[in-house]
Formats: structure tokens, C-alpha cells, sequence
């Protein structure tokens, strides 16, 4: 059986999937292969329902409910703190009705929550590892930082106009930040689905067993952090959410996605599933 995973090319996603990828974890008679792309490019597969397994924002799983199952493992949240929207110039979070926005992709979470902050503002599509620089050059006036780029943004002269962590903590009474999700194939089969959800956390705690060589790998992905600002930054989104989200982090994404919903932003309602892990891979 060929399973095949996708995740984001960045240190976060490398650390979780740290045992996997290095054959410290494995499941009887499956093959495993691991596609890195951009999460907007994992999500527009997940609509097609293409991979058995993948990383996808919260905001795509509403579209992609009928195909995929939540794992409880794996999930991104920010405690406080969350995807920041940058600026050359500064501005308030009311001008960013009158410019161009740049976001890493139409169904990233970033995207969801900046319009439920600051209205339906116009944004444009770009990489997410081009957003940083295009703000820097002009190329646009503004524009979501997921990954590395929140803690470096300030280093580069640009100034902050929203953190979106910041502002579902406060609307929500402390809540983290729901932001991507780890998701299977509902097609695999109740066996296979929790022998695959208990790999995935198998491959977290090994990480965490091993946290000095899976940060020396992660650090591959890490666009100019040096090591312990890698490391800072893994532990910003693989922390406590990450090995189960259940109870707060549950009810964090079921709160957006209602709200969400009800902002006419994405269909709904949608009510999470999960993949309920049993026993432990071997």
C-alpha cells in the first residue's frame, strides 16, 4: 500500500514529521512518500481529494469535509500570537480596506482571519515566502507573514499593523489560534486511517525524544533563522495543540469555522470529525 503525505516545506511541518521521514516510524506493508509544497498548493490537491494524507489550512476543510477526517495530532496553533499582517509604511488595521494585501493563498487560515478582523478587504495572491520581500520592495503595501517571516518582518525595517493571534485571543477570551490541520483520506479504511493517525504521533513524540537532530534537520527549511531562532519558531506551532488539540484547540476550530460561516466566509455549518487513535504504530 503507497501512502503518500503532503506538508509545507518549513520547520515546523519538518519537525512533526521527523520520524516518519527518517524511518523511526513505520506501518506494516505501507509504503510511504512525502510531497513538500506551499499550503495553498496542498489544498487546492485536498479539493481533488489526491493525497491520502496532508497538511491543509483550517479554512480549506470545510471544502473538503466529505473527502477528509481531522487527526487529533499535528495541529498549528498560536498561543497569543499568529500570522502578522506587515507594513513598509505604517498603517492601521482600517487602511487595509483602501490597499493591496498580499496573502499566501485564497483558503489559508491567514486569509480567513484577516477578513473576519479587518472586513472584506481586497487581497492578492502570492508565495508565501515571497510576501516579506514584495511588501519590502512596494510591490505591495501590505501583507500576511505565515512561517519564519513573523519573527523576522521587524529585523527588515517593516512595521506591524495586526496580529491575527493576538486578535482571536482577545475576541475569543484566550483561545489559540486555529491555523493548519493534519488531515486523511476518508476512503482508507477505519484500519488503516488509526494505524496512520497513531504513525503521525509516533512521529511527533520521537521528534520530541529527539528534539536536538530534529531541529538540526527542520533547520533545512528555515530561510535564514539561525538555530535558535529555528527553534523558537518550531516551538511557536508544534507545542501542546500539536499533540492533541482536544478539548481547547477543538473548540477553537469549531469556532471559527462557525464563524466563519456565519460571516457567509466559507460553507457551512461544518462539524469537525476525527480519526480516533487506538494503538501505537510499531
Amino acid at each position: 500500500m503507497k501512502i503518500r503525505i503532503g506538508h509545507s516545506p518549513d520547520p515546523d511541518d519538518a519537525f512533526l514529521f521527523y520520524g516518519l521521514t527518517h524511518g523511526k516510524v513505520a506501518v506494516p506493508g505501507v509504503s510511504i512518500s512525502h510531497l513538500l509544497e506551499g499550503i495553498e498548493e496542498l489544498n487546492q490537491r485536498a479539493l481533488k481529494g489526491e493525497l491520502e494524507m496532508s497538511a491543509i489550512s483550517l479554512h480549506a476543510y470545510p471544502y473538503v469535509a466529505d473527502k477528509y477526517l481531522l487527526m487529533t495530532t499535528g495541529a498549528s496553533m498560536g498561543e497569543g500570537y499568529g500570522p502578522v499582517v506587515i507594513s513598509r509604511e505604517q498603517l492601521s488595521p482600517e487602511d487595509l480596506k483602501k490597499v493591496r494585501v498580499a496573502v499566501p493563498g485564497r483558503l489559508t487560515t491567514a486569509a480567513l482571519l484577516l477578513q473576519l478582523a479587518a472586513g472584506r478587504i481586497g487581497f492578492e495572491i502570492m508565495p508565501f515566502d515571497r510576501i516579506l520581500a514584495a511588501v519590502e520592495e512596494g510591490a505591495v503595501e501590505a501583507g500576511v507573514l505565515i512561517h519564519e517571516g513573523q519573527i523576522t518582518y521587524s529585523s527588515r525595517g517593516l512595521k506591524k499593523v495586526l496580529d491575527l493571534g493576538e486578535w482571536w485571543h482577545a475576541r475569543t477570551g484566550g483561545l489559540p489560534v486555529p491555523l493548519g490541520v493534519n488531515v486523511l483520506r476518508r476512503d482508507l479504511g477505519e484500519s488503516l486511517l488509526r494505524e496512520l493517525a497513531a504513525a503521525f504521533k509516533a512521529s511527533l513524540d520521537y521528534a520530541f525524544a529527539h528534539r536536538a537532530q530534529a531541529l538540526e534537520y527542520a533547520g533545512q527549511w528555515a530561510r535564514g533563522l539561525d538555530p535558535p531562532n529555528t527553534d523558537k519558531f518550531v516551538g511557536m506551532y508544534v507545542n501542546r495543540w500539536s499533540v492533541d488539540c482536544r478539548p481547547d484547540g477543538a473548540r477553537a476550530m469549531q469556532k471559527l469555522l462557525d464563524w466563519s460561516a456565519e460571516a457567509g466566509l466559507t460553507p457551512g455549518p461544518v462539524r469537525l470529525e476525527y480519526v480516533e487513535v487506538e494503538h501505537a504504530a510499531r
